[in-house]
């Protein structure tokens, strides 16, 4: 059988300020109307033998991941939540445990959920190519057939012999981020490729390969995956000890240094649509080499990417522009620099901001919140339930707030009493007082709460009882 890994846990910040470190590109609607997590478990469903996909990813999107899996309706094996990044190596080491601890030993096909791939029928024909090495034991990588001489991707330099015509090749070496004329000779000698952050082998033979390369690594990712625990419909890790294992990619601690790796070339339109030039490259362009989304105007404006989201974008006389439009931010950059934004975001972070982090939209296991105003003493909040969902039952130490309904049903648990509301209809809810707030209806439930006190930060919430699991949001 081929199990499915898929790894989610980046956070994608060459895309802010669309993708932000609680909601990545890959939980994001970017090339189509399917999140690229979603796009990631569909494509797959051309490749024989195939499991349930495992998904490794950040706990903080453990709901969000369930979610998008659930809109699918597609089962998966498990979900693992990471108490902390590790890089890949110690994430497809856990995946592989949890892989045989049913005392089976499968294939392991390990796929980014951030990459775009154009040519799905290629791309499975591809994977059912590669089974055989894997079965026969070869740690296979997935090698991109290069179109153009790309400083932004490492690379991976084939053997000269194939592999009894299987369109496989030895992995002579793999090399880093060349300059622009060493790429080009890359790319003039036909001998190398891409590196996708894609591969295949059996669980294993992985682990086999990690204890002799990297024994560190494995110990402590086995310590680890003994503390595994069920959450809900998670495998919750012990932080302590998945923290105790050193970060590192699969390359470095197993693929650069194994006798048996294994290069299989892959020509499926791929991108790791790592930059917002990358995304002007793969999206339909209109007759000025524009890529428009949402609300946008242009007069006299070319070959620029313009993405509106909120307020309409109004381009004039412009060319080589990325302009992303948020509640929030917006960002104005010349194409060939975008991939500085990361700089941007690290600015954020230092000075603290919630930008680096959060949308004004913050998605919660039972709908999201999105802020509407904010002043001294006091914050508007725009509130949607979804049908059946609930929230925690709490209280707050610092704020009392007023709710009301604007669309569905409410049923709200206020101190002693019980109450059912509809729209136009509100209530109070005072400092210190145990609540709950529910949705008994059968469309989503839409609501404005009005917070006033000394203290507004979500961190101000005393959960009593919660359906998720959560002791803090």
């Amino acid at each position: 059988m081929l199990l499915p890994v898929v790894l989610s846990g980046g956070a994608g910040t060459r895309l802010w300020p669309l993708s932000r470190e609680s909601y990545p590109k890959q939980l994001l609607p970017l090339t189509s109307d399917k999140t690229m997590l979603q796009e990631t478990v569909l494509r797959l469903s051309g490749i024989a033998d195939l499991g349930k996909p495992m998904v490794v990813c950040n706990e903080a999107h453990r709901f969000m991941v369930a979610e998008q899996l659930r809109q699918l309706d597609i089962g998966t094996d498990s979900i693992i939540l990471e108490p902390c990044g590790r890089n890949t190596a110690p994430a497809v080491a856990i995946a592989a445990f949890q892989a045989q601890a049913s005392g089976n030993d499968p294939l392991l096909l390990v796929l980014p959920a951030d990459h775009l791939i154009g040519d799905v029928a290629t791309f499975c024909q591809t994977v059912n190519a590669a089974v055989q090495l894997a079965e026969q034991g070869s740690l296979v990588t997935f090698g991109i057939v290069p179109n153009a001489p790309e400083t932004g991707y490492g690379y991976i330099k084939a053997a000269e012999n194939e592999i009894g015509g299987t369109g496989a090749f030895p992995v002579d070496q793999f090399v880093e981020k060349p300059d622009l004329q060493t790429a080009q000779s890359y790319l003039d000698s036909g001998k190398y490729y891409w590196n996708s952050g894609m591969f295949l082998f059996k669980a294993s033979r992985y682990l086999d390969e990690l204890e002799k390369f990297r024994p560190d690594i494995f110990s402590a990712c086995r310590t680890a995956f003994l503390s595994l625990t069920a959450d809900l419909d998670f495998l919750r890790l012990d932080q302590e000890s998945f923290a105790a294992s050193p970060s590192d990619s699969i390359d470095y601690a197993v693929m650069e240094k194994t006798a048996d790796a294994v290069v299989l070339p892959l020509d499926a339109g791929w991108n790791d649509v790592g930059a917002w030039s990358a995304l002007w490259d793969v999206q339909p362009q209109d007759k000025n080499g524009n890529v428009q989304f949402g609300d946008v105007l242009t007069e006299g404006a070319n070959n620029c990417y313009l993405h509106a989201t909120n307020r309409m974008i109004a381009a004039v006389g412009v060319e080589d522009l990325v302009v992303v439009e948020t509640a929030d931010a917006v960002l104005v950059a010349h194409r060939d620099k975008v991939q500085d934004v990361k700089g941007i975001v690290g600015q954020l972070k230092e000075q603290k901001r919630s930008e680096a982090l959060l949308h004004r939209r913050v998605n919660r296991p039972w709908g999201a919140y999105e802020g509407i105003d904010v002043g001294e003493r006091f914050q508007v909040k725009r509130i949607t339930v979804n049908p059946g969902a609930s929230l925690s039952l709490q209280k707050h130490h610092h704020r009392a707030e007023h709710w009301v309904v604007v669309k569905g049903t409410a049923r709200v648990i206020c101190g002693e009493k019980d109450l059912l509301l509809s729209e136009n209809q509100s209530t109070y809810i005072p400092l210190g007082e145990v609540h709950r707030l529910e949705n008994p209806g059968q469309i989503p439930l839409e609501m404005i709460e009005v917070q006033s006190g000394s203290y507004l930060g979500e961190d101000d919430i005393v959960r009593l009882e919660d359906n998720y699991g959560r002791k803090a949001d």
